[in-house]
């Protein structure tokens, strides 16, 4: 019998609306090296959205909070809980929360563990060798897309992921935003956020941008926006992005974060 090392690894989803506690837990859960996190959301509509069958994203593992924001009540997360674990092959479930007192809840719900904050790399260790000794013995890793399958008329085109700008979603369709030009895809916004997570960022409901490709960050009034390109201000081969309010204070202090040369007060 395989070790839990040597067996293929877990795909997981974080559900985690606090981008830096949803960041950490994605590090401690990929230090075990029993796990790929194939991305995190924020929402409970974002999270039922990304566990729907027609997203294809085959998730092992669902670490979710209590509390969420957008909206489905103080205990979001166990309402996420309910509902899925009633479905066919559901993933398995990890609440990872504040709270305590509803520990007994979740594993009335099925839930395999429960992670109390401030998570720690040695517990979350033993959440995933747990979660490994519990794995459907019949579950199949699926082969996961390396490259993005846009829409060009009556073309199919195949980006690479380093060469995504920023995705956008208008009048129900999705768009993927490229040096290449402005294609369509089939997929919703948040199943592309759960397959390709860790490298982009919700700055609006509407928008996942591309971290690496933020040249500025503009301030105007109530109204913040973003330069997303490979050259600074370079109108011709780049795109303007707005940035919702209630993101971005949060936006501001994760690019700072990874920054250096701004003396701040």
């Amino acid at each position: 019998m395989n070790t839990p090392s040597e067996a293929r690894r877990l795909r997981a989803l974080v559900v985690e609306d606090e981008w830096p506690t949803r960041n950490y837990l994605v590090e401690l859960i990929e230090g075990t090296r029993l796990a790929e996190v194939v991305g995190g959301v924020a929402t409970l509509d974002e999270a039922r959205e990304a566990l729907q069958p027609a997203a294809g994203l085959s998730i092992d593992v669902v670490f979710v909070d209590v509390q969420l924001a957008g909206g489905g009540g103080d205990n979001a997360g166990l309402e996420l809980v309910r509902s899925i674990a009633a479905s066919p092959r559901p993933p398995m479930f990890v609440l990872a929360t504040a709270f305590d007192q509803h520990a007994v809840e979740a594993f009335d719900l099925g839930a395999v563990d429960y992670l109390l904050k401030p998570f720690n790399e040695e517990r979350v260790t033993q959440c995933m060798r747990r979660l490994h000794e519990r794995r459907p013995t019949t579950s199949a890793a699926p082969a996961q897309s390396a490259r993005i399958v846009a829409r060009r008329r009556k073309s199919l085109v195949f980006l690479e992921p380093s060469e995504i700008w920023a995705f956008e979603a208008a009048d129900r369709l999705t768009f993927v935003h490229t040096p290449h030009g402005k294609f369509d895809l089939d997929l919703s916004l948040a199943a592309i956020e759960a397959s390709f997570g860790r490298a982009l960022m919700r700055v609006h409901r509407n928008w996942l941008v591309n971290v690496t490709y933020i040249k500025e960050l503009e301030r105007d009034g109530a109204e913040t926006k973003l330069f997303v390109g490979p050259a600074i201000g370079d109108e011709t081969h780049g795109i303007r992005v707005p940035v919702s309010r209630d993101r971005a204070q949060a936006l501001r202090e994760t690019l700072l974060s990874n920054a250096t040369g701004l003396r701040r007060t």
